[in-house]
């Protein structure tokens, strides 16, 4: 045959390949209504393995790894078919948390917003940058930001997130899953990071350094220089305020430059951060989901059962319904030997079919789903 036969042939098979998929995609209706009827899972592992089994037998070698890729794929894309339809008139439906949280409006200007710290803080910067004129309130610790969240004595919280040098904020996503708050905004801040002292004070006599963990872990680099004993501080500003207070003319703090304008404190080094592509994520709390237009990230934490292959079959989801994953990081769960939690940020417009989708399809590889928003994230 020539090359014109060649493609002639490849596009009637096809044509049948997709003829025999959508007939495939329909039958996902049948076996919902009788899996709905038995109360069966829509995953059945054993099924699957076998399946897959008579696939790889039936397969020349060459092609097998290739086959196995293909039909894992295809059930994945059914059984998704399968989930969407079993929920679709299920008044609690993961999804249906989207359509209950959207708002008409655009993202407020003016708010009362409760951050961690003191004036000067990062996460006060964060707060002037994603509202024109917020209300701040100042509280000790980030769950004191919660609190003030779900007491109804602010509308939002300002918290960081996860940074580019230091990575995630733990004890963040704990509060966000302890306080049951969602992410409705995003900032990306560019965090510069100078060594600050009262004035006259020169760099070789700071002894002692003050500042919040996560800076000093940005920071590592020229603290290992530095002859100096480091003192982690609940903040970066309160740190710059208590160097400020202190009597002593040996303590230097790191923090913005913001902060050194603000308590009268001269720059013994600038930029001492490790990487000059600094940034920490801040969002933007509340105490209800709330998604405003034009949001298209989306923040989950998933509970994956202790098993070979979980993480997979909820990659699997992704992959079926072509959405972008941003994030995707592990970590340990508390007295739990070996079993992890999943942090999962994933990029797809929350108009599109496709994010209600997911929600729906990852109820049946999950053993627990925590929704925390979908926003839009300013840079």
């Amino acid at each position: 045959m020539d090359l014109f036969d060649i493609r002639t042939r490849i596009d009637a098979i096809d044509g049948a390949l997709l003829d025999l998929y959508v007939e495939r995609m329909e039958l996902a209706a049948n076996v919902a209504a009788s899996k709905r009827e038995t109360g069966k899972a829509v995953f059945d592992p054993a099924r699957e393995r076998e399946k897959l089994l008579d696939i790889a037998r039936a397969t020349p070698e060459r092609y097998r790894d290739g086959a196995l890729s293909l039909f894992s794929l295809l059930m994945s894309m059914n059984k998704a078919e399968q989930l969407k339809i079993i929920h679709g008139d299920t008044p609690c439906a993961p999804s249906k948390v989207l359509d209950a949280s959207r708002v008409d409006s655009a993202f407020p200007d003016m708010a009362s917003v409760a951050c961690q710290g003191v004036e000067g803080a990062y996460s006060q910067l964060a707060a002037c940058r994603l509202f024109r004129i917020p209300q701040i309130t100042y509280c000790e610790s980030f769950e004191d930001v919660f609190r003030a969240v779900t007491d109804g004595r602010c509308t939002y919280g300002v918290v960081p997130i996860e940074n580019s040098t230091a990575g995630s904020v733990n004890a963040v996503y704990d509060l966000l899953a302890r306080y049951s708050c969602s992410i409705v905004r995003s900032l990306r801040l560019k965090i510069d990071h100078q060594l600050v002292a009262k004035r006259g004070t020169k760099l070789d006599e700071v002894k002692e350094v003050y500042s919040h963990e996560q800076a000093v872990a940005q920071c590592s680099r020229f603290l290992e220089g530095l002859d100096a004993h480091v003192n982690v501080f609940e903040n970066t500003a309160m740190a710059a305020a208590f160097v400020a207070a202190s009597d002593r003319d040996d303590v230097a703090a790191l923090a913005s430059k913001a902060c050194a304008s603000l308590y009268d404190l001269d720059i013994l080094a600038h930029d001492v951060q490790d990487s000059d592509n600094n940034y920490t994520r801040f969002v933007v709390v509340s105490a209800h989901p709330e998604i405003y237009p034009g949001a298209t990230r989306t923040s989950l934490v998933v509970r994956l059962s202790h098993e070979p292959g979980s993480l997979y079959r909820v990659l699997e989801r992704f992959y079926a319904l072509d959405i972008n994953l941003v994030k995707l990081e592990s970590r340990p769960i508390v007295g739990h030997d070996f079993e992890f939690m999943f942090y999962f940020d994933v990029e797809c417009p929350v108009e599109s079919d496709r994010l209600p989708a997911l929600l729906d399809a990852l109820d049946d590889v999950c053993e627990h789903v925590d929704y925390l928003g979908s926003y839009t994230e300013v840079l």
